[in-house]
Order: C-alpha cells, then sequence, then structure tokens
C-alpha cells in the first residue's frame, strides 16, 4: 500500500524566515461568535518556510510559477544522508544512483535546529563539484532540509537554477524516507506570477504495512 509522509513546514504567524526576509503573518479577520464566520488573511515572501525556487529567483527572462508544467514537481526521488558533513561533496557512488528527471534529497538533520540562530548561519552546503555532476546528470530538482545549499553570493543558486534544476528548502521528516529505496515527491507549487512559491512537499512510499 502507498503511503504519505508529509515534509512541509506548517505556515504559521512569526514562522522562521531567512534573515532579510519580510515575516510572514496571518490575521484573523472575521471569527465565528462576532461574525458568524472565519477569515484569515496571510501575508508572506516565497522563500517562507517549505518552498522552491525556480530560474526567475536569480535570472530575468524566465517564466513564473505558474507557467511550469505539474509534472515538473513530481517525479522519481532518491534520498542521500549526507548528517555530520559541513559540505554535500560528489562521490563517485552517485555515478550508479542519480539519473535524468530524478529529484534528489539531502537529508542533512539540519532541521532540527529550523528557526534558530544557527540553522542560517551553520547549515552545510553542496560543493560545487556536486552542483555540476547534478546539472550533468539533467536532475529535475534538489531538496534539503536546511535554508539553502549555499551562502552568498550563492555560486549553487546560480548553477542549478540557470540550468533548470529547481531547489526546494526547508524540509522536515527526511529522516522518515530512508528505509524506502524508492519513492516519489509531490511538490506542487501555488499557481502563482512570482519566482518561487510556497509548497506542500510529500514523500510517496510503498510499504507492507
Amino acid at each position: 500500500m502507498k503511503k504519505y509522509i508529509d515534509l512541509s513546514r506548517v505556515i504559521e504567524n512569526e514562522m522562521p524566515v531567512y534573515p532579510g526576509d519580510p515575516k510572514t503573518a496571518i490575521y484573523q479577520q472575521a471569527n465565528y461568535q462576532e461574525d458568524k464566520y472565519n477569515a484569515f488573511l496571510l501575508t508572506s515572501g516565497m522563500h517562507a518556510g517549505s518552498h522552491i525556487d525556480l530560474p526567475l529567483h536569480f535570472f530575468n527572462n524566465r517564466d513564473y510559477v505558474s507557467e511550469y508544467p505539474l509534472d515538473r514537481f513530481i517525479g522519481k526521488a532518491k534520498v542521500f544522508d549526507v548528517r555530520k558533513v559541513c559540505q554535500i561533496c560528489y562521490k563517485k557512488s552517485y555515478d550508479e544512483l542519480i539519473f535524468k528527471d530524478d529529484i534528489i534529497l539531502f537529508y542533512t538533520g539540519f532541521d532540527q535546529y529550523y528557526g534558530s540562530a544557527d540553522y542560517y548561519k551553520k547549515h552545510p552546503v553542496i560543493t560545487q563539484d556536486l552542483a555540476d555532476f547534478l546539472v550533468s546528470r539533467q536532475i529535475k530538482l534538489i531538496a534539503l532540509d536546511a535554508p539553502s545549499p549555499d551562502y552568498e553570493p550563492y555560486p549553487i543558486h546560480s548553477t542549478l537554477l540557470n540550468n533548470d534544476i529547481f531547489i526546494i528548502e526547508n524540509l522536515c521528516n527526511l529522516d522518515r524516507l530512508l528505509p524506502y529505496p524508492e519513492l516519489e515527491i509531490i511538490a506542487f507549487p501555488l499557481k502563482i506570477k512570482a519566482e518561487a512559491s510556497l509548497l506542500r512537499v510529500v514523500g510517496v512510499v510503498t510499504t507492507d504495512e
């Protein structure tokens, strides 16, 4: 049977955001006791919580999120355990594991620090040699349980996005995917004219339970 594992952060008032980004706020505009209905207003940047970066984030004259076909956000996935390293490097074994149109997830374990200063200042990064390898393999997207695959001036963002490899950041629960060598990721964005989007990311696995 299929099992669905939620890999997304809860969107909530004053949730953690990348330093310098606008704060996320959720206001209750109406409540049932006074208005006989409930209604909420969300104000947020597109890079809060679990979200996806698209090429328009770093490059002009690229498509809005709403212009990409849905199959760009779903596909076969593999998760790699890269805990306890500062740099996520290319490994020779990846030659036999990573292929065209794969979705690649890196489980760093850094989600345990979500919202702390260390989460944004000490997270591991993807090395240039690994980024170049992923480009050569023409993967679909990468995802990780950290706020970014790099630091300013964001060379890995530039390499991946310039080659139409999307980037998902701020995931959680990636450890729950480790027992499953084969899985699928569904990461549909909002149908929005923007350079990025908040996401509900789901891992789909097959289990005997």
